[in-house]
């Protein structure tokens, strides 16, 4: 099997076949590290690579896999993790310069639990500066596999990328208003933004501390169940971190959507889309229609005021967030984030009220809707990946960002979990599906997604990158 045939092949594949000992863990770690160095210095997707630790990992796999000790579907396979997520004496940086020389103490709890599965750990992913819009001046920015000059997503740019270029089997994102979904759209790849206290996010550096998930990365919806099923669960070290026992997500897989209601708001999804992103989503549902889904026409509660209500929460909480460092550091941070702190300590203490209030209103109107459908099916973001220069360098230049987030801030605020799936492409670039479910129902999530996934090829197209000037698709 070629180096880039196994890199491209699925996270359950591949444990599949390490568990019948058709593969080595040492054998696809080597694989993918000589891809990571092959293709790094174009797309710039890690901050860390963990060369020596990962192949020692990996022989220990290996060898607890050879005496019989199989840990399940993770164990010896190389998995990568956002540099929020902080690594026992590996440097945690936030791709900022304010920390860019800490090393934690101990592991994120989604780190721990990814190693007491037995994962490899292949190194720590490039975001932007402490995961909102802007990148650290002095560092690398990560590029699109697709196209090198359009927008790889947002804070967990590294993880899309890296995942969607076969440099690592799968990722953790971190999500607070569209972080797992716009990279996984903008690069042709599966993201689970689960459902908020659904997996513990104890040593993630917040952004928002009330609207932060942590979830996974993938390229097949099977192998995000997987993943998903190995780091949700209470955290007593996190006080937001649900109690209830995780569902074994995969056992959703394979029993299709005959008899789903699927809900869909033909103006929600059309009012300010590119034409191409909604007829791609409106061909999604008539195919899981065709599956045997019932389609039910809904009215979704206007998300306007819910774009305004993020800015005014996510701002003030970042500023919290940072209060150790800023203003104390202030020339440390690059200017664009630098930018949203400081407007997050001009926000008025009555516009956070206010904007809860917005959000509990929102919150609560979308649980009515619930009483109608299983799942709604909308796009993941509402345009194709734009030039990577597109977005302004600080927030006074920001203008109105509320197109962008339309299909993602909302379910923020109302703590929903969601999955965004690839369902076609234009332009060569690819167009995602989001499928929005109940709190706490992940399960429905990967049913359908696997549904959908099951029927169709787009998630089967990877990008072949070998340097700037040969960017080609291929299948």
């Amino acid at each position: 099997m070629k180096n880039s045939e196994l890199c491209f092949t699925s996270l359950t594949e591949v444990a599949r076949r390490i568990e019948k000992r058709e593969l080595s863990p040492v054998e696809v770690t080597r694989a993918l590290l000589e891809r990571i160095d092959a293709l790094e210095p174009t797309l710039h997707s890690y901050l860390t690579v963990l060369h020596d630790r990962a192949l020692g990992q990996a022989r220990e796999a290996e060898r607890e896999i050879q005496s019989g000790r199989y840990r399940g579907p993770l164990h010896g396979v190389p998995i990568a993790v956002k540099d929020l997520c902080w690594t026992k004496g590996i440097a945690t940086t936030c791709a900022s310069k304010v920390l860019r020389d800490w090393r934690p103490d101990e592991d994120a709890a989604v780190v721990e639990k990814l190693e007491q599965a037995g994962a490899v750990i292949a190194g720590k992913l490039n975001l932007t500066e402490f995961a909102v819009t802007w990148y650290h001046p002095e560092l690398p920015v990560p590029r699109n596999p697709w196209n090198l000059e359009r927008w790889p997503g947002a804070s967990s740019s590294g993880s899309g990328v890296a995942t969607a270029a076969g440099l690592c089997f799968g990722s953790l994102g971190t999500d607070t208003g569209g972080s797992i979904r716009f990279p996984s759209a903008s690069c042709g790849i599966v993201g689970l933004k689960p459902t908020y206290g659904r997996v513990s996010r104890y040593g993630v550096f917040p952004l928002g501390e009330s609207l932060d998930h942590v979830g996974p990365m993938t390229r097949t919806v099977a192998d995000a169940a997987a993943m998903l099923e190995v780091i949700a669960g209470f955290d007593p070290r996190d006080a937001t971190s649900c109690r209830d026992s995780v569902p074994r997500y995969r056992d959703a897989l394979g029993r299709g959507v005959r008899g789903i209601r699927v809900g869909f708001d033909e103006g929600y999804v059309s009012e300010g889309t590119a034409p191409e992103v909604a007829a791609s989503v409106r061909d999604a549902v008539r195919l899981l229609e065709k599956q045997g889904a019932e389609i039910v026409d809904i009215h979704l509660p206007d998300v306007r005021e819910t774009l305004t209500a993020w800015i005014s929460i996510c701002a003030p909480e970042t500023a919290a967030a940072h209060e150790r460092t800023f203003p104390s550091r202030a020339d440390d941070y690059g200017p664009g984030f630098r930018s949203f702190l400081e407007l997050g300590t001009r926000i008025a203490a009555t516009d956070y009220a206010k904007a809860h209030r917005v959000r509990e209103h929102f919150t609560g109107a979308l649980a009515a809707v619930w009483d109608e459908v299983q799942v709604i099916a909308c796009p993941s973001m509402p345009m194709l990946p734009p030039p990577a220069d597109s977005f302004a360098a600080t927030v006074s230049d920001w203008g109105d960002v509320a197109p962008v987030l339309k299909y993602t801030a909302p379910f923020n605020l109302s703590r929903n979990p969601t999955l965004s799936v690839p369902c076609g492409f234009a332009e060569g670039l690819p167009i995602s599906l989001q499928l929005v479910a109940p709190h706490f129902d992940e399960t429905i999530l990967c049913r359908v997604g696997d549904a959908y996934q099951s029927a169709t090829e787009w998630h089967e197209r990877h990008p072949s990158v070998a340097s700037p000037q040969d960017l080609r698709t291929t299948r």
